[in-house]
């Protein structure tokens, strides 16, 4: 059972509040425009208030058929943090219909201000709800990793976030694509996976495992341990995206984007023409 962030005792201004917040950013996906920023609403930093605004977004997705897949990490690279003037992780949720792997193009019109990085995806072979949810704990219930892109996205005009508007905004998700070759931690240690992103074949970002909080399976760990004091833990079978092992980039209707992550393969994507899906 998911903890209520905001559960309904709490004062009604901060449920309004909270009410608010999601429609202003559900107004922005549903019409494409996008909006000014939630934290007149909610905070800059109120770790509690922003959940609960992404929780919402989750029920409501819930409520029309969309099924939860797994989580995203955000905001694990030095880099990323300066970009967007933060200072910690923070995580969103992943739906099934996020999952654009299987289609020609990238559908930009589902889109609004995309910037693409490059990370490293995890499929649990284990729930992750008991135990210490260590290091080890986590490796072992890991049970394969691919490379993967993930397609951010800002519902908040101008990316001009706080932590608590990213956070609110689903942790500034869009999309992800994962790719084909499939490694077991036996095979590939993901803190030495070097990254190389291109855009349009040019180099425009480069990492390693290392950038993703120190190692990227300590960042699973804690997301391990976040997700399960929120009440809803890690289940087998999900998708967790590590977070970006080098700094995003700006990809536009018409771009096209591919990243080399060393012996997790190759992975690319082109974005369709404005206007079409």
């Amino acid at each position: 059972m998911t903890r209520a962030i905001t559960p309904p005792g709490a004062p009604r201004e901060r449920r309004d509040a909270v009410h608010e917040a999601a429609e202003r950013l559900a107004t922005a996906a549903r019409t494409g425009v996008p909006c000014a920023p939630v934290r007149d609403l909610i905070g800059a930093d109120d770790v509690d208030f922003a959940y609960a605004v992404q929780q919402r977004f989750a029920e409501r997705r819930r409520a029309a058929g969309a099924r939860l897949v797994g989580r995203k990490i955000g905001l694990t690279s030095p880099a990323v943090q300066r970009q967007l003037g933060v200072d910690r992780p923070d995580f969103g949720v992943l739906f099934d219909d996020m999952d654009v792997s299987g289609l020609a193009e990238v559908p930009s019109a589902r889109l609004l201000q995309p910037k693409t990085e490059a990370e490293i995806a995890f499929v649990l072979a284990a729930d992750l709800d008991e135990g210490p949810l260590d290091d080890r704990q986590v490796r072992d219930a890991v049970a394969y990793a691919v490379a993967a892109l993930e397609i951010v996205d800002s519902r908040i005009a101008g990316w001009d976030i706080t932590f608590g508007d990213t956070v609110a905004d689903n942790a500034s998700s869009g999309l992800f694509v994962l790719g084909d070759v499939r490694r077991t931690l036996a095979e590939v240690e993901p803190v030495e996976v070097a990254m190389t992103l291109r855009l349009g074949g040019e180099v425009v970002s480069e990492g390693t495992g290392a950038a993703c909080l120190g190692d990227p399976l300590l960042a699973l760990a804690w997301l391990a341990r976040t997700a399960r004091d929120l009440g809803e833990p890690l289940r087998a079978g999900q998708i967790v995206l590590s977070g970006a092992l080098g700094p995003m980039v700006a990809t536009p209707p018409g771009s096209a984007v591919s990243a080399d992550l060393g012996p997790l393969g190759t992975i690319g994507a082109t974005f369709s023409r404005e206007g079409t899906a």
